[in-house]
């Protein structure tokens, strides 16, 4: 199979890589500001919203369900299993909402989902907004497979619900027309620094097939593989060459930049945006959460899914909101006119694991 790895190797990353021979302008220099993107569906999350969230996640433990953004207010809303958790909720500051199924029994579901109908080309993940676990079936899916599927979701009720989507889940890598590491292309994520050693997180499968990174087609190495983690995870690091200092910020493909500050969970509800090198800058709505895909080669866990449009060469690319990077573009179903099916690798998880931070 052909595949491709981004025309840039970062969003940001390539545009500001000093003496590589990566762009116009002054070494080291990074794109200005240039106007701001238009936003995307979805509500915007703030930094208190995705502070609450993440310590009520802790606090309520089993007897949480998940949480959203309601799409109406902006709020934050937390699904809880019963009246005193209810109540810790509000008095935090949050919307409480009182539903049948608890996160860890969601898990459950998705457990026997796992056991019994990982099908390559379904995805499965929870809305907490509609406490229920949203199975996706690809158009590769045989009317056998699409029976099983549908024969497992019924023992499981109305605490599973299946949607057909367009095209078929697959890593967005295709094509071939641009060398970035061992005859692939993809984007890259976020400049990452850790005890000033400068390095930049894209996709697992990208880092898998290449241990050297070059910024043009056939150009000069820019960086050396030093981890990557697929199937399973989706996220590689890459430790760039000499000691200059690449700006952390992401393209928006209009002439500026987003400067990158923080990092974060995404929330259901929200809205988001994806910079990749195929697409450029799209946007989207956060819809799912711990969601598996099972690719052809290998399945995936703890995914976030949006609405976002993506397509080959997309991989490794960001998922971001404001100054808050989010995720690692690893793959989608395809795009329907502006509607897509954007899967991210949550990135707090890969900069925990290389001990990174973004800047």
């Amino acid at each position: 199979m052909r595949r491709t790895f981004g025309v840039r190797i970062a969003l940001s990353v390539l545009l500001t890589l000093p003496a590589a021979g990566i762009g116009a302008g002054t070494a080291g220099a990074a794109p200005g500001p240039g106007p701001a993107p238009a936003p995307g569906p979805g509500v915007a999350a703030s930094a208190t919203a995705y502070a609450l969230d993440a310590e009520l996640e802790r606090t309520l433990g089993d007897r949480g369900a998940g949480s959203y953004l309601d799409t109406r207010t902006g709020e934050l809303t937390v699904a809880v299993t019963d009246a005193a958790a209810a109540d810790e909720v509000r008095a935090s500051g949050a919307r409480a909402r009182v539903v049948e199924r608890s996160t860890a029994q969601l898990e459950d579901v998705m457990g026997v989902l796992e056991t019994r109908a990982k099908i390559p080309g379904t995805s499965w993940g929870i809305d907490p907004s509609a406490n229920q676990v949203v199975v996706e079936a690809d158009q590769s899916l045989g009317v056998r497979s699409l029976a099983r599927l549908r024969t497992v979701a019924a023992t499981l009720g109305d605490a599973v619900r299946i949607e057909r989507v367009p095209g078929v889940f697959s890593k967005e890598v295709n094509g071939g027309d641009a060398i970035y590491g061992g005859g692939y292309r993809c984007s890259a994520a976020f400049n990452v620094v850790r005890n000033n050693v400068r390095y930049f997180l894209t996709a697992g499968h990208c880092t898998n097939v290449a241990s050297s990174w070059s910024a043009v087609s056939g150009g000069p190495r820019i960086g050396l593989r030093e981890g990557t983690s697929f199937p399973t995870n989706d996220y590689g690091i890459v430790r760039y060459d000499g000691t200059d200092v690449p700006p952390g910020t992401v393209n928006l493909y209009n002439g500026g930049s987003q400067d990158i500050v923080s990092a974060a969970d995404a929330i259901v509800g929200q809205s988001i945006q994806k910079s990749g090198s195929t697409t450029k800058l799209t946007s989207g709505t956060v819809t799912a959460v711990n969601v598996t895909v099972n690719y052809s080669d290998g399945p995936v866990y703890n995914m976030v899914r949006t609405t976002a449009c993506s397509a080959g060469g997309d991989s490794g690319g960001a998922h971001f909101s404001g100054s808050t990077a989010l995720g690692i573009h690893s793959g989608s179903s395809g795009c329907s006119g502006t509607a897509g099916s954007a899967i991210h690798q949550p990135v707090r998880e890969a900069l925990s694991v290389y001990g990174v931070t973004v800047y």
